[in-house]
């Protein structure tokens, strides 16, 4: 197999705001970002990770995250008797798709307001043209994947309900722990314990860490070392089983910025889709106890013409 030449982040050039930019590196109307690391032949090699056939399902139940976080609509189902005793369909609504383990498409979060990666504007992202997660749906995530796992290390500086600071060299530390290699259009999944924490939380605790300015969970620390990392890592996709994948709340003070807030710079300059409340402990679990910590990842994100995000339809096959 045959890797894309990618620049390492010293190279990338400084934009405006201080961020250094892969916009453009696959052409100026892309909308996939280091999706496109995903090729046939990667997707192919994954199936080498495959040796017990163990599979993992990676998605939460819609309504374990009770109320949502970040203040987004609770699902409603409702079973309809189509023909009475004889036939049922069911209704969705009130449907949020990143209220439970999601997707961020590329048009989630800009960098700058109106400036999305590469370049897209609002109106083009708002209209369905560009960074949408049908592109990704159309293409679909199939791919080696590697699990880090810094549980013990979050558990160790606060625990799973504080906003613990998780740093590059914490994610090298427990990439060497698990002897696995990173390597090019894999997929990196990080497992801070938070959604094992929350299963085990009241009602009470449940409400308030349902609001964005009263949440408190570990993640990625907000610093261009961490930025450095995930584009030097040369990864096709970043996903963790916290809420917002960078420790929470953000620092979003202007003096922070560009590096305050992450999403900005891996969803807006580098094009490096996200994923988030993911569940991963079972599969944590199962690498712990035999020490193979990569797997084969398949995903069909939801084919939403103009969706900002999609539930993760996730399998990890070991």
């Amino acid at each position: 197999m045959t890797d894309v030449a990618l620049p390492a982040y010293q190279d990338l050039p400084i934009v405006e705001g201080g961020a250094r930019s892969g916009w453009r590196i696959f052409g100026p109307d892309d909308s996939l970002g280091l999706l496109n690391l995903i090729t046939p032949e990667k997707a192919k090699s994954a199936a080498k990770a495959v040796v017990t056939g163990d599979t993992f399902p990676l998605d939460l139940p819609s309504d374990f995250l009770d109320p949502p976080l970040f203040s987004r609509g609770a699902p409603r189902r409702t079973t309809i008797e189509v023909r009475p005793g004889a036939a049922l369909d069911d209704v969705h609504d009130n449907f949020f798709p990143q209220a439970a383990s999601q997707w961020d498409a590329l048009g989630h979060i800009a960098f700058q307001p109106g400036v999305f990666y590469n370049g897209a504007s609002a109106s083009e992202i708002v209209n369905g043209v560009r960074n949408t997660i049908d592109h990704v749906a159309r293409k679909g995530v199939v791919t080696r994947g590697v699990l880090l796992d810094v549980s013990a290390t979050v558990a160790e500086r606060g625990g799973a309900g504080s906003s613990v600071a998780l740093t590059a060299s914490d994610l090298e530390r427990a990439r060497r722990a698990a002897g696995v290699e990173i390597q090019q259009g894999d997929a990196l999944l990080i497992h801070t314990g938070f959604l094992r924490w929350y299963a085990n939380q009241d009602a009470a605790l449940r409400r308030r860490m349902s609001r964005r300015d009263l949440l408190t969970a570990p993640g990625l620390a907000h610093d261009e070392a961490m930025a450095e990392y995930l584009w030097d890592a040369h990864i096709a996709a970043v996903i963790a089983d916290n809420p917002g994948l960078e420790v929470w709340p953000p620092d979003e003070r202007p003096e922070a910025w560009p590096f305050g807030f992450l999403h900005q710079i891996i969803l807006g300059q580098f094009g490096l889709p996200i994923g988030e409340l993911w569940w991963l402990s079972e599969l944590a679990d199962a690498c712990r106890e035999d020490g193979r910590y990569d797997f084969m990842l398949v995903s069909a994100p939801m084919n939403a013409p103009g969706g900002i995000g999609s539930p993760a339809n996730a399998l990890a096959i070991r």
